[in-house]
C-alpha cells in the first residue's frame, strides 16, 4: 500500500448504509445510490478509497428520525458509550481527511464541518454541529491512522423508528458484499437492535435479507 505522506488519511468506519461498498462511493464520486431519493454531490477529491477492511464497534446501534433520503423513516445511529457487550458490525475505509470531511458534510446537508484530528483523539468524540451526524466519534486506530466515524449526540434519549425496507436492504447488502455475513447471522444481528426489535416480524425481515 503506497500512501503520500502529504496527505493525512484516516479510516471512516461505517455502520449503516454505508457498509454497501457501493452506497459509499456515491458520497466519493456523486451519484444517487440504488433505494435512495436523494442524489448525492460526491467529495472534491473522488479518489477511491486506498485500503478498506471490517472494524467491530463496541457500541450500541439502533434506528431513528425519519430520513427523507430513505422514504421518511429510520435510519441507522450508534449511542456514544462504549461497551464491550456490543458488538456493531463496520466497514472501513481509508481516506484522505478532506475525503472525509467532504462525507459529513454530505451526511449534514451541505454544512461546512471542519474537525481537528488531535483534539478528537483526546476527547473520544466531538459534537460539530447540533444534527444527525454532527457528533465524531473517535475508534482507535489502525496502521498508525485514526478510525472515525459520525453518529447524533443523543445517545440513545430519542424515539426509536423503523427503517424502510430500500435501507435495510443497503445495509443487508454491505452486511453480504462486505462482510460476507450468512443470512442467519444477519437476521440475529438485526432483529434485535431498537426500530427494528417488535416492528419487523422474523419472518418480514427473513425475507428482505433472501431477496438481496
Amino acid at each position: 500500500m503506497s500512501i503520500s505522506k502529504e496527505r493525512s488519511y484516516v479510516w471512516y468506519a461505517s455502520y449503516g448504509s454505508n457498509l454497501s461498498r457501493e452506497r459509499f462511493l456515491c458520497y466519493i464520486k456523486g451519484g444517487r445510490p440504488k433505494g435512495s431519493e436523494k442524489r448525492e454531490v460526491g467529495c472534491r477529491d473522488k479518489s477511491l478509497p486506498i485500503a478498506e477492511g471490517t472494524h467491530i464497534m463496541p457500541y450500541p446501534l439502533y434506528f431513528a428520525k425519519e430520513s427523507q433520503r430513505w422514504q421518511r423513516q429510520g435510519v441507522a445511529f450508534i449511542g456514544l458509550s462504549k461497551d464491550e457487550k456490543f458488538h456493531t458490525y463496520s466497514r472501513k475505509y481509508l481516506i484522505t481527511e478532506e475525503q472525509f470531511m467532504d462525507v459529513v458534510k454530505q451526511e449534514n446537508n451541505g454544512a461546512e464541518i471542519h474537525i481537528d484530528l488531535e483534539k478528537l483523539m483526546e476527547s473520544g468524540y466531538k459534537t460539530l454541529r447540533d444534527s444527525w451526524y454532527g457528533t465524531i466519534l473517535f475508534l482507535g486506530e489502525e496502521d498508525g491512522y485514526p478510525i472515525v466515524t459520525f453518529t447524533a449526540d443523543w445517545d440513545l434519549d430519542v424515539p426509536f423508528h423503523t427503517p424502510s425496507k430500500e435501507y435495510l436492504s443497503m445495509i443487508i447488502h454491505g452486511l453480504k458484499s462486505t462482510l460476507s455475513l450468512e443470512n442467519k447471522e444477519i437476521l440475529d444481528y438485526l432483529i434485535t437492535k431498537p426500530g427494528i426489535d417488535g416492528h419487523y416480524r422474523t419472518a418480514s425481515l427473513e425475507k428482505i435479507i433472501e431477496e438481496v
